[in-house]
């Protein structure tokens, strides 16, 4: 960072700091950003003089709700509900919703600020936003999860709709959440609309919604390694995590012929030297989504290592998918990855890597790809469900996975438009940029509002 950026910046964050106190998820999410935004808007008065980039840091609003429900036991439970609705400057409000112990207002924030750009890199017109509650779906019985979701919406469904805000899934809020979560709202409104995404099939879903966020992250992979006249096939790569993000990622990644060794989940990491396969995969699948089990019966079955407590960076490869959860690699595991002749990390997770594992990242020459432009694969498709939803009709397999990659590649255009320094692209800056503009371009139309 140059002398005069840090002179931007540090004032900047010092008011974002004081403003939002104790949100460090939020504060981390916008240093990245306005690193490559703030000098960027220094050198276009039009955006400076309207202080874009400090409104767009403010959410349009957060709501915040008591969530009170039954478990089996006839206990009464209370959670949390907050949903931020950051910036709706190019379109309704897009995010998922996250039930998870760790959801509090500053992760939220940051998916939801992070969200908004995004969104606008994918050239769709969707806003950003985010939103969920700090109960742990994992242990509850169907039941619990259901009443808990439709006590969730019974507040939330006031706040959203097809032309105001979509909610989707995220961390703990899978198909089955999603299918509870809208049949409330459908009970409450009285209406059949594409008002959530991430929906079953049989009632207003897409095709390739789940796998979308890891085939669109691999894909990204393949456009930035094409860029420098290299490919996929024969790459050694990690993967951690061993949810629907992994699974995809891995599963795309078999089919371009790359090796995959590695996967994980709250309690360690399996090495598979020989590599997955369709069969192992389809194990992972059922082990996580239908048995809900540890990633460390992988291991016992198959025969492998498994490190308990350990993420796999350490592990010698030449590309790395982050795809469990924000900062997991940090400037040690950064450091590690560079050392083992890592040539490429993609992010499938949201914010998986510090600022300092970034700074390593950067130093080393590594193709490095931002979740906000590697992971839009997901709400990518999930805005194409949308489209279906209004038209009412559904596409084929392949009808989606060609507008996805169609997204992806103008995603990577973009970056590469925006973030060309020399022989070289810096898609940090690239995305950050790209996604800035849009929106801003939007903010600047519609006046001081």
């Amino acid at each position: 960072m140059s002398a005069n950026a840090d002179d931007l910046i540090k004032p900047f964050l010092t008011g974002l700091i004081r403003r939002n106190p104790g949100e460090s998820e939020f504060h981390q999410a916008v240093q990245e950003v306005a690193r490559d935004v703030l000098p960027f808007e220094a050198e276009h008065s039009r955006y400076h003089d309207a202080h874009i980039f400090e409104r767009m840091t403010e959410p349009d609003r957060v709501v915040i709700f008591r969530v009170s429900w039954e478990d089996d036991a006839g206990n009464v439970r209370v959670n949390r509900g907050t949903r931020v609705q950051f910036n709706n400057a190019i379109g309704p409000y897009k995010g998922g919703l996250r039930f998870h112990p760790t959801v509090t207002l500053s992760v939220l924030k940051f998916l939801g600020f992070e969200q908004t750009f995004k969104n606008s890199l994918t050239t769709l017109p969707m806003g950003g936003a985010k939103g969920g509650a700090n109960c742990n779906p994992r242990g509850k019985s169907d039941r619990e999860v259901m009443r808990f979701c439709q006590a969730f919406m019974s507040e939330l469904f006031r706040h959203i709709g097809k032309d105001v805000d979509v909610p989707a899934g995220d961390i703990g809020v899978g198909a089955r959440e999603v299918a509870y979560l809208y049949g409330q709202y459908k009970r409450l409104r009285n209406e059949f609309t594409g008002t959530i995404t991430g929906k079953g099939l049989a009632f207003g879903g897409s095709l390739i919604r789940t796998e979308a966020t890891g085939y669109g992250c691999v894909y990204f992979a393949r456009d930035m390694l094409a860029h420098v006249g290299e490919g996929l096939e024969g790459k050694t790569c990690v993967v951690s995590g061993s949810g629907n993000v992994a699974q995809y990622t891995a599963e795309k990644l078999i089919q371009l012929g790359a090796k995959v060794v590695t996967l994980s989940d709250s309690s360690g990491f399996i090495y598979d030297p020989d590599g997955l396969d369709e069969d192992k995969l389809e194990y992972v699948i059922d082990l996580k989504t239908v048995r809900r089990g540890r990633i460390s019966e992988y291991a016992e079955k198959f025969g492998c290592e498994f490190h308990a407590d350990k993420r796999p960076w350490g592990v010698p490869c030449d590309a790395a998918f982050p795809s469990a959860t924000q900062n997991e690699i940090d400037k040690d595991d950064a450091e590690g990855l560079v050392k083992n002749g890592c040539q490429l990390v993609a992010e499938g997770a949201n914010m998986p890597t510090t600022l300092a594992g970034i700074e390593i990242f950067q130093r080393g020459g590594l193709l490095y790809a931002p979740s906000k432009a590697a992971n839009a694969g997901g709400v990518a498709v999930s805005g194409l469900e949308q489209t279906q939803n209004a038209l009412r009709l559904s596409w084929t397999r392949e009808e989606v996975d060609r507008h996805l990659n169609e997204i992806m590649s103008k995603i990577h255009q973009q970056c590469v438009e925006w973030g060309q320094n020399g022989d070289r692209v810096d898609y940090v800056k690239g995305a950050n940029i790209a996604g800035y503009v849009k929106v801003a371009d939007a903010m600047l139309a519609y006046g001081i509002i």
